[in-house]
């Protein structure tokens, strides 16, 4: 069986003491591709370094938005040159075969209505930058979305909508590639309408450990009533550790307990859903087979 993790914090500092083990049995359990999302500008830099260190490692860069207050009129142009950097570092005559870089998507980025770390409307305006960026990278991107209370529903999914809308519109007016396979939802939390509106601008859906809670029954309908072809699996680690590891810091490995679970809602067996969500993977990431 084949996994691929699309979104693992593997730089922080929670796996300091034994990322080179996480890896290792990341490896051992299947696991081919792993995306380390940033969530600023200091951790756009780590994710780059990390995922240079390890063949099976990819990155994207950005701003979160619970992070977004750091933004400045400075950030775009920080973030470019670290894009440009790398692929001048994987370009150069040193390296004995010309590779891709290593940052596959622009990063974690989106609105979060829950923390109210920054105001909406920065955050708004933070996105929409990034947006912009990944637009002229022909980038795609990583999209956090978090209702007030942890809603299915409410202000935060309808603001992202429509900037969404809005940013896919431009890309189709514009022939941008990028309007084949936008993005993906991180650990989607919303409900069926939401799922289906982006899905009908073609992003993807991340689907992360809450589905092996208990008292996710809603969450699991919403995935059951969604397409195998727009679904990725992600862990979150270190967050979100899926039943039956609840509790403990979450790792890369434990991906294939919510293949499993997406298998016993969707009646298919795990090597179906691991195989369809590597490929979707490569899809979005470009990463290859």
């Amino acid at each position: 069986m084949t996994l691929t993790d699309t979104h693992c914090h593997l730089d922080l500092d929670k796996f300091d003491f034994d990322r080179a083990d996480v890896l290792d049995r990341a490896c051992a359990a299947g696991l081919n591709r792993i995306l380390l999302p940033a969530l600023n500008l200091a951790s756009s830099q780590r994710v780059i370094t990390l995922a240079n260190s390890h063949p099976n490692l990819f990155c994207a860069i950005g701003t979160h938005p619970n992070d977004s207050l750091e933004w400045d009129e400075n950030s775009i142009a920080h973030l470019r040159q670290l894009y440009r950097d790398d692929t001048d570092f994987h370009s150069s005559t040193a390296q004995q075969l010309a590779k891709p870089s290593k940052i596959r998507a622009i990063g974690e980025i989106g609105l979060d209505y829950y923390w109210n770390d920054a105001p909406h409307d920065h955050q708004r305006m933070t996105l929409v930058k990034q947006l912009a960026l990944a637009s002229e990278l022909k980038l795609p991107v990583i999209l956090h979305m978090r209702e007030k209370g942890d809603a299915l529903d409410g202000e935060c999914a309808r603001d992202l909508i429509n900037i969404l809308s809005d940013w896919v519109r431009e890309l189709r007016e514009s022939n941008n590639s990028l309007a084949i396979s936008p993005g993906v939802l991180h650990s989607f939390s919303g409900n069926l309408f939401t799922a289906n509106k982006v899905i009908d601008l073609n992003f993807f859906i991340g689907i992360t450990g809450p589905i092996t809670f208990k008292n996710a029954d809603a969450k699991r309908e919403v995935v059951k009533s969604l397409p195998l072809e727009r679904i990725l699996i992600e862990t979150d680690a270190p967050f979100l550790a899926p039943v039956p590891q609840r509790g403990r810091r979450n790792e890369p490995a434990f991906v294939r307990h919510i293949a499993d679970k997406i298998a016993e809602i969707h009646n298919i067996d795990p090597d179906e859903v691991a195989e369809l969500t590597t490929k979707n993977s490569a899809r979005l990431f470009s990463w290859g087979g």
